[in-house]
């Protein structure tokens, strides 16, 4: 694959992170309720963190290890959200992750987009396993893991630390963590034809 691969659905594109993109990223990932429903993200989020975000998004590409997807809306290629694969190449599997800005909750934009994502690493990467976790508190990313055919395989009590900012200070925070194998990928994929 010489070239970043370009995912496309009934309403969106996935496509590799542009630096036109970078006021939209420092927007929507500076909403403090992105930043509790992820694991990772930066409060206050900003210029840089977008732009070390990009470019770790195209040294995974580089390195074929890690493939982040912007989220775009497919008429006006608005940048939405993240959604990539994290490989682990010596156990042929990869975790999944996502961000969507709030103002596109509830839609099915994120449904769609795992959707796309699951297709693509089992299809084009060729995995065996795909797994995903989020945090006990996030509900709604544990129903698009659902709706996407996962299936639930643990659970880690205070698993991670995490600034929580209602407080100022650490707290541990639990996860819930999903799995799709290529087998049952492949039986979802006879059972929608």
């Amino acid at each position: 694959m010489e070239e970043f691969p370009k995912l496309i659905t009934k309403r969106l594109i996935l496509d590799q992170i542009k630096p036109k993109d970078i006021p939209d990223i420092v927007s929507y990932a500076g909403n403090i309720k992105i930043v509790e429903n992820t694991r990772t993200m930066p409060h206050p989020y900003r210029e840089e963190d977008a732009i070390s975000w990009m470019h770790m998004a195209n040294q995974g590409f580089k390195n074929k290890d890690n493939y982040i997807f912007a989220m775009r809306f497919r008429d006006t290629l608005s940048f939405i959200g993240g959604i990539g694969l994290t490989l682990d190449l010596s156990n042929n599997r990869a975790e999944l992750g996502y961000w969507l800005a709030e103002d596109f909750w509830n839609l099915g934009y994120t449904s769609e987009a795992v959707q796309a994502i699951l297709k693509f690493g089992f299809e084009e990467l060729n995995l065996n396993k795909v797994t995903a976790v989020y945090i006990t508190t996030n509900n709604a990313s544990g129903k698009v893991m659902i709706k996407n055919g996962m299936t639930k395989e643990a659970e880690f009590k205070d698993h991670d630390i995490k600034k929580d900012h209602s407080i100022a200070d650490d707290v541990y925070v639990s996860l819930l963590q999903y799995r799709m194998l290529k087998s049952e990928y492949e039986i979802l994929k006879i059972k929608s034809t």
